[in-house]
């Protein structure tokens, strides 16, 4: 499975660190920044490209760090076909794959030990969208929304 990652520099260690524990697992991950630290860089740039990547490549998920996740959970939520979740426990990590067929986790580094967050992405990577009924006429609720917003 392709994995599309970026951060800003609350986030940056951890997402080379998710990065190291995904590829020795299989995943194909690709890199939208941040490259390098720097502490007054701005995360929309590196999630909005994430966001972009994972529409444009069907089957492949997103996951996006920052301090708080809170932030970059709201940028990628502005590009259409993304369903950005925050997620901070195991069972969040799950339902919004099971549930919501999120295809993008935005995590809080400063929230999470990196052992914690390996443990959040792994669950959100490893679930799958249940296909219930309910779930999915609430999801073609959100897509027929955002298609008739005009540009």
């Amino acid at each position: 499975m392709r994995v599309h990652v970026g951060t800003d520099h609350a986030g940056f260690e951890l997402k080379n660190a998710i990065k190291q524990v995904l590829e020795a697992r299989g995943y194909e991950v690709v890199d939208h920044g941040a490259d390098a630290y720097d502490s007054e860089d701005d995360y929309p740039s590196f999630i909005i490209q994430a966001a972009e990547a994972v529409v444009a490549d069907p089957g492949s998920l997103g996951l996006i760090f920052g301090g708080s996740g809170n932030g970059e959970v709201i940028a990628a939520n502005k590009v259409r076909g993304v369903r950005a979740a925050l997620i901070h426990s195991h069972d969040t990590a799950q339902l919004a794959r099971k549930h919501n067929n999120a295809n993008i986790a935005s995590l809080g580094a400063r929230m999470h030990s990196k052992e914690q967050a390996i443990d959040l992405v792994l669950a959100f990577l490893t679930t799958d969208f249940t296909y219930a009924e309910r779930h999915q006429r609430r999801l073609d609720m959100i897509k027929a929304y955002e298609e008739s917003l005009t540009d």
